[in-house]
């Protein structure tokens, strides 16, 4: 997996083929550098991003999304293999009408997740944390889609998984571009509906370095989910 920044004239261009926050094994990236690398861009007027990333941090997720949000450039987003979870949010960032997904594509939304130690006043704050979260999450999803909240919610409920075409259908995306080669590698077990043609696909592009989402996110969100809730 890899995330990388380049800047060419007026345009920049970034890839996300990774998960969304770092971890302690050194995997993903941060929103503390992802700031710092855009910045490092310039003073471009177009950004394309490019996201392969079955998600992770919710948090991190959501500063990436606003640093995209209020750059002045015009960001362009494509969805090269799967933007799962929050990486899915990142994608919501492209201006209108600039968010294409390659015809074999996939976006997944879902509920938030995260875990805490404590009693039942402490399980009582982490369930009142991820229901902010998800609303958060809604309304992201509602403000790029036009879609009702319930519908929303009723997806996420789900785990609903995107072709292209329903996600262009559902407003999630603008146009769909070619058919693309990536494939996105980790370990699906972390999800419960993965669609059958993407695990096909996963597998076919062996060996690659599975990424275990799982890891990431119980250990490090957990640990953000218990930081907020003792601060």
């Amino acid at each position: 997996m890899t995330v990388e920044f380049k800047a060419k004239g007026a345009r920049g261009e970034i890839w996300l083929y990774d998960q969304i926050g770092a971890s302690f094994w050194g995997d993903g990236i941060s929103a503390k550098s992802f700031q710092k690398e855009l910045s490092a861009l310039g003073k471009v007027t177009a950004i394309s991003v490019h996201i392969n990333s079955p998600g992770g941090d919710v948090f991190d997720g959501f500063a990436i999304f606003n640093q995209l949000r209020q750059h002045p450039a015009t960001i362009e987003v494509e969805v090269d293999g799967v933007a799962a979870s929050i990486a899915s949010i990142i994608a919501m960032a492209a201006d209108p009408g600039k968010l294409r997904m390659a015809k074999n594509a996939m976006l997944m939304i879902h509920n938030p997740q995260g875990g805490a130690y404590g009693d039942e006043s402490e399980m009582d704050r982490v369930k009142a944390l991820l229901r902010s979260v998800k609303d958060n999450l809604i309304t992201t999803y509602v403000d790029r889609t036009g879609a009702k909240k319930a519908d929303i919610g009723n997806w996420m409920n789900d785990e609903t998984w995107f072709t292209a075409d329903a996600a262009v259908q559902h407003g999630f995306a603008d146009a769909i571009s070619a058919e693309s080669a990536v494939t996105a590698c980790f370990d699906p077990s972390g999800f419960r509906n993965v669609p059958d043609a993407l695990k096909r696909r996963m597998q076919a592009a062996a060996p690659q370095p599975v990424l275990d989402i799982r890891r990431h996110r119980l250990a490090d969100q957990g640990k953000r989910v218990a930081a907020l809730l003792s601060a």
